[in-house]
């Protein structure tokens, strides 16, 4: 990492013929389809059952919110044991847990009992996939290969929401869950026979209790700037998340229905597989991390122009411009975690996401008070953009700055 890669950009035919990534991706892209289709699954469960819906916005909620407390206490075991061990492992536990929420008859509270578990066994899995992934692929492979899996994840979350209440009403919420406790398994044998077994990367001598595991991924962070400051460009999704949670607020503002709701919601993502393809695809790599900056700020940009309460159409041009120019997260977060040591990849990685679900919570809470105290979700919006613009300026130029100074430029 101590000089720029000037080679052309790597291919999508040299990061598949990686057979380690195949068996990651495939097992990866069931694994968001069944948890899309469980989330459909689990609403139309729990309303069916008690035609709460509050009950059944927090069981939704459930199903995001362990995620903040198990990257930072179980993503350090990503660095502790084997990292395909503790895929195959999570993956089995989430089968077993899953699988008893498909259960008939299941009492609503040991659902949510059984969706937490299942939750938090997701965080060590995730953290393991991200840290071992600059292993498999080395140079700008690894660069593509996060391009791909931004892709397929936004690719297989559309057609998850999209295809999920087809498949729960034909199947039933129960046999639905059971189909997505079938998908951890065959993660769980994709992973256990495509990817090689490594040893622990941790030393034996490093931070073993959890206090000490936490304060040694929050040193690997803090204590370089570069690092800093790439987590500082990560979290500017707080403001980018705000029109997802007014999308069902401005369609009613400029007097449109549910299906203006889902096209809103559908922009950002599909703007950003565009933008992620012509970043990871067509941007040479020496000038992939000039660019982060300024993309950051422009993808605030489009949001300010929902200050004219612009009509459907280009108010879902302007979100799919900003998700395009967001695409930048991905060169960011490759970049994140090929400068993170090895042996402290599971525990960054899980320090830095949790961060990350945490700001977004707080850009939705924040962008509500905002439409509420405005009394319009189209200047909420406009404001969050002009915000997150002058943030976005700061958080460019402390990375541009933390580049170039210093002995190690990347």
């Amino acid at each position: 990492m101590g000089h720029q890669d000037h080679a052309a950009p790597a291919s999508f035919r040299e990061v598949f013929a990686v057979g380690e990534f195949r068996a990651l991706w495939s097992a990866e892209l069931l694994s968001i389809m069944g948890d899309q289709l469980a989330r459909v699954a689990l609403s139309v469960l729990v309303f069916d059952r008690t035609g709460s819906a509050g009950l059944t916005a927090l069981t939704y909620a459930l199903t995001y919110l362990p995620d903040v407390v198990g990257g930072p206490l179980l993503a350090g075991l990503a660095d502790r044991y084997p990292r395909r061990t503790v895929m195959v492992t999570s993956d089995l536990l989430r089968a077993a847990l899953v699988a008893g929420m498909a259960v008939p008859g299941m009492p609503i509270a040991v659902i949510a009992v059984l969706l937490v578990l299942a939750r938090l066994a997701n965080s060590p899995f995730a953290a393991a996939q991200a840290a071992i992934l600059p292993t498999v692929l080395t140079g700008d492979r690894y660069v593509l290969g996060q391009t791909i899996r931004q892709i397929t994840n936004q690719t297989a979350q559309l057609a998850g929401f999209a295809g999920g209440g087809v498949v729960v009403a034909v199947l039933g919420p129960s046999q639905a869950l059971a189909g997505d406790a079938l998908t951890f398994l065959v993660s769980a044998v994709l992973i256990g026979v495509g990817v090689r077994r490594r040893s622990a990367p941790a030393a034996d001598d490093g931070p073993r209790s959890l206090l000490r595991q936490l304060s040694a991924g929050a040193r690997i962070i803090w204590g370089d700037r570069r690092l800093r400051s790439l987590v500082g460009l990560a979290w500017l999704a707080g403001f980018l998340i705000v029109p997802e949670g007014l999308a069902a607020p401005y369609a009613h503002e400029i007097g449109e229905g549910a299906v203006a709701v889902g096209v809103l919601l559908a922009a950002q993502p599909a703007g950003t597989v565009i933008g992620a393809f012509v970043l990871g695809r067509l941007v040479p790599p020496s000038q992939r991390l000039t660019v982060i900056g300024v993309l950051a700020v422009l993808a605030m940009l489009p949001l300010i122009g929902y200050a004219a309460k612009p009509a459907l159409l280009p108010a879902v041009a302007l979100l799919a411009l900003s998700g395009a120019c967001g695409a930048y997260q991905v060169i960011a977060g490759a970049t994140f975690m090929r400068l993170v040591p090895d042996s402290g990849r599971g525990q960054a990685f899980g320090l830095a996401g949790s961060g990350l679900i945490a700001i977004q919570g707080a850009g939705l809470a924040a962008g509500g008070l905002l439409a509420t105290v405005a009394g319009s979700a189209s200047a909420a919006i406009a404001l969050a953009g002009g915000i997150g613009a002058v943030v976005a300026v700061l958080a460019a130029l402390t990375w541009y700055r933390a580049r170039t100074e210093g002995t190690a430029v990347l």
